[in-house]
């Protein structure tokens, strides 16, 4: 029988945590003088005191460290308990949503997929725009753990070829978090802090640059503004494609250099792949619209940087409706968010790894046709695959094309059209933010969806955050009666 009780009190914890954090956006609602703070002290009371309530339930179960089935659902626990609470100040704060559209929205927060159902952004509470940024933010720092900690330990998607970057602690699951949370954390916010800087000198205010800071460096995208990033223009859009590129390299690089070992960053070929293929849909993308939509060459390359950076790396800011550009780089955008970043980053989706180790496979299985006395195995970073990693690398694939599937079948049931069904199950599958079409696009929110869409896709976006196989095992008989 799984003993779950270990499971309850970390998550017990992390309800108390969350509610804490709560007087971050109280104090920013004090100091705009709105009158909206009491809706922070009575969410962070509800969710502190029910945090609280179950740590002391559970208390006589906590151990050194959980075995794999409790992992599994830790993981998963967490990231749908935390948006049951967050959910709270949006929806008895000023935002005015119903609880449907307010976990919708925490959801979207802390897996950093950035879509949004509320409209008038611009003229809500400093703590409401706050909550939303710091939800992202504390979701980009907890994906850099799981992917660090948790599922190279569970062998998932591929992710065990990481584990030997990592620290040394195999097997203590919890006290290896902490380890690595604390050594991750001053790099993650000093990350947060240069950006915020950056936009301070480009001309944002302090509130803005500290908000877009958050949602930029956790490639989250909220915006404080219904037009996203389409409000700032020029420098700011080549600042934020920095910071989101750099947020899509692997912390654990950012680890090593601080800690003066470890090879150059660009030495790595999974971020050598990344920043080609980035080069490469920027550079596609910048001509398409320099020779068919009469951009100039400088407002061509600043648009294709910050729009490709924000796509691919699952960010979903959009400083224009690239909707207008026409089918061929609108399929562009679309293909670019099912690549995503690097393993270990803050972002989203199949991720770059993925489609090395599958191309690798590819071209050694080519080559045992033409040869097929001679052994031929696929290679990563110049070291052989192991068949774990790539039997889990092509099962992800299959999962992650399966999932799409189903949830665009299951979009298109609750009545919405086929272009914002697909678009809709691919953007939060693979945490992207906008989707396409006229109602989820760019220009649009997700407002307008059934309560039953919205729920499917909040769904959706736990389950491509966590790698898929994390929350498919949990439906598994063999799982509870191990």
């Amino acid at each position: 029988m799984l003993d779950v009780r270990p499971v309850g009190y970390v998550i017990g914890l992390l309800l108390m945590a969350l509610g804490a954090s709560m007087a971050l956006p109280l104090i920013a609602d004090i100091i705009e003088g709105n009158g909206h703070w009491p809706v922070f002290v009575e969410s962070g009371l509800i969710t502190i005191l029910v945090g609280m309530c179950i740590s002391l339930a559970t208390a006589n179960a906590v151990r050194d460290r959980l075995s794999l089935q409790q992992t599994f659902l830790l993981t998963t626990a967490v990231w749908l308990m935390l948006p049951v609470f967050a959910a709270l100040p949006l929806m008895i704060g000023a935002s005015d949503l119903s609880y449907t559209d307010a976990f919708f929205e925490a959801m979207s927060g802390l897996t950093t997929t950035g879509s949004t159902v509320i409209t008038g952004l611009d003229d809500l509470p400093a703590g409401i725009l706050l909550w939303r940024g710091l939800l992202q933010w504390f979701g980009g720092i907890g994906v850099i753990v799981v992917a660090m900690v948790f599922l190279p330990e569970l062998r998932v998607g591929g992710m065990q070829i990481f584990r030997s970057e990592a620290f040394d602690t195999m097997g203590k699951v919890l006290p290896r978090a902490a380890q690595i949370s604390s050594t991750i954390s001053s790099i993650y916010l000093g990350i947060t802090v240069l950006c915020a800087l950056a936009y301070g000198a480009a001309g944002m205010g302090m509130f803005d640059a500290i908000v877009h800071a958050m949602t930029t460096v956790s490639t989250g995208g909220f915006a404080n503004y219904d037009a996203s990033f389409a409000t700032f223009q020029g420098p700011t859009e080549y600042i934020a494609t920095v910071f989101m590129l750099a947020s899509a390299l692997p912390f654990v690089l950012y680890v090593q250099l601080v800690n003066g070992s470890g090879r150059p960053i660009l030495s790595n070929s999974q971020v050598r792949a990344f920043l080609g293929t980035a080069a490469t849909l920027v550079m596609t993308v910048a001509g398409a619209l320099i020779l068919f939509d009469d951009f100039s060459v400088e407002q061509a390359i600043r648009e294709a940087l910050f729009n490709i950076a924000s796509i691919l790396t699952g960010t979903g800011y959009a400083s224009v409706d690239y909707m207008q550009w026409g089918g061929f780089i609108i399929a562009i955008f679309f293909f670019s968010g099912l690549i995503g970043g690097c393993a270990g980053s803050t972002t989203c989706s199949v991720k770059i790894f993925r489609y090395q180790i599958l191309f690798a496979a590819v071209k050694a299985q080519i080559r045992r046709v033409h040869s097929p006395h001679g052994i031929f195995r696929a290679r990563y970073d110049g070291v052989a695959v192991s068949e774990d990693v790539l039997s889990s690398v092509m099962a992800f694939f299959v999962l992650f094309v399966v999932t799409l599937g189903v949830f665009s079948v299951a979009l298109a049931m609750t009545g919405l059209d086929l272009v914002t069904s697909v678009s809709g199950a691919a953007t939060a599958v693979a945490n992207i933010g906008p989707g396409l079409g006229d109602i989820i696009g760019p220009a649009g929110t997700f407002a307008s969806l059934s309560d039953t869409a919205k729920w499917l896709l909040a769904a959706a976006m736990l389950i491509g955050r966590l790698e898929l196989m994390v929350v498919y095992v949990l439906f598994t008989r063999r799982f509870w009666t191990a």
